[in-house]
């Protein structure tokens, strides 16, 4: 097993006033050769957003693009017709593909919005682009890691043009369990939302990160209350 740590702290960061973010890997004006992605895991942004405020129409092509609120609504709208707002609670995914534009806001013009945007490669160019939103609640389970994506429409949760798999935890103090690879030859990246664990021995806070390869299982003990983003990925 090979790991690599990323606290909190050693993020990269810029605080817009309106938009205050934390970058694991590099983005925007943050750069590190050491911190570009993690396999096909590209962007994962900590982003807090004022009311009313956020990032007008803009485009992407040939990306995975999943965001998770964690607190508030995000009020979206794209070049394929969609529009609307993603809760807390809610999980929604674009696949890029040959270009799309979109903007996104916070819905609430009073109170801050919490989110997670990920960005993970598509194993496919230019395939046609496309939207998916679902709720979490009926996947919600405590204390077990639950799936939230995956490579398969037909599998739990959203899925993307990757052979990727991300499960989310709300995991109790003491918890003890494991998490075992669909692939092998993949890569897990563990995220602390909240809280604190030791994952693979390794003691992590709220919003380290941990990059795990050359494994099939990972053990997670939960230290106190602790909600854990889990994504496995490619590493080529």
């Amino acid at each position: 097993m090979k790991t690599i740590l990323h606290k909190s702290s050693t993020r990269g960061h810029a605080n817009h006033g309106w938009l205050n973010t934390h970058h694991t890997f590099s983005f925007a004006n943050y750069y590190n050769p050491e911190r570009v992605h993690f396999g096909t895991l590209r962007v994962l942004n900590d982003d807090w957003i004022a009311g009313g405020e956020g990032f007008g129409k803009h485009p992407h092509d040939n990306m995975e693009i999943i965001t998770i609120p964690l607190k508030g609504g995000v009020e979206h709208q794209d070049s394929m017709g969609n529009k609307g707002v993603i809760k807390a609670g809610e999980v929604q995914v674009m696949s890029a593909g040959t270009g799309i534009f979109h903007s996104e806001f916070n819905a609430n013009p009073d109170t801050a919005l919490e989110l997670l945007q990920i960005w993970v490669f598509s194993n496919k160019k230019n395939v046609t682009p496309r939207y998916q939103q679902m709720t979490l609640a009926d996947l919600q389970k405590p204390n077990e890691l639950y799936q939230i994506l995956s490579p398969s429409a037909d599998d739990a949760g959203v899925w993307i043009h990757q052979n990727a798999w991300f499960h989310l935890g709300d995991l109790s103090a003491g918890w003890e369990g494991s998490y075992t690879l669909k692939n092998p030859q993949s890569g897990v990246y563990v995220f602390i939302i909240e809280g604190e664990a030791a994952v693979a021995g390794i003691e992590l806070s709220r919003r380290d990160g941990l990059g795990i390869t050359d494994a099939q299982e990972i053990q997670i003990a939960a230290k106190s209350d602790t909600k854990i983003l889990i994504m496995e990925v490619p590493m080529n």
